[in-house]
């Protein structure tokens, strides 16, 4: 199963480089990793996404505890939260196919960028989710490049499921 960590940390030098080398020595892989600044000064929040099974996510929660510069880490998977992702795709877009092209950016609200005779580039920002239908659509046309960041998150104060909400 996938999960969503959320970790706040001392912005410092190396942080990033213990957790890391904490995830690399147990063999685990970090799908998804988006690093930056909190409302308070000092503090960076790392949301990172790894593909645990449910008892060792616990482990590594209390082994991330036990490094400098952790003060607090949450598992995120399963409370409403809002996620975003960013994304850059270059499509190939001729005359012959530009229009249809454009239709699918403006279906997922996304924006073209850049345009030339032969591309274009589309920034779109969304959930996980919207990421991968945007990437289906586009694939007839040819992908030439991409560049996606890792997820960002935050609990729903709220506390309202849109995943819920979906289904209803």
């Amino acid at each position: 199963m996938k999960h969503t960590l959320s970790v706040l940390v001392e912005d410092e030098a190396g942080v990033l480089t213990r957790i890391a080398g904490l995830f690399a020595r147990r063999g685990f892989n970090i799908e998804s990793l988006a690093v930056g600044p909190t409302e308070q000064a000092g503090i960076s929040r790392i949301t990172m996404v790894v593909p645990v099974e449910e008892r060792t996510i616990e482990q590594l929660i209390q082994q991330l505890y036990k490094l400098i510069n952790v003060f607090k880490v949450k598992d995120i998977t399963n409370i409403p939260s809002v996620e975003r992702e960013l994304m850059l795709i270059k499509v190939n877009a001729t005359p012959d196919n530009r229009a249809e092209v454009m239709q699918v950016v403006q279906v997922f609200r996304a924006r073209i960028v850049d345009m030339s005779e032969d591309t274009v580039t589309v920034e779109i920002v969304g959930d996980p989710g919207k990421m991968v239908a945007i990437i289906q659509m586009l694939n007839k046309f040819g992908i030439t490049e991409m560049a996606r960041t890792g997820k960002i998150a935050l609990t729903r104060e709220s506390r309202v499921n849109t995943e819920f909400l979906k289904s209803s």
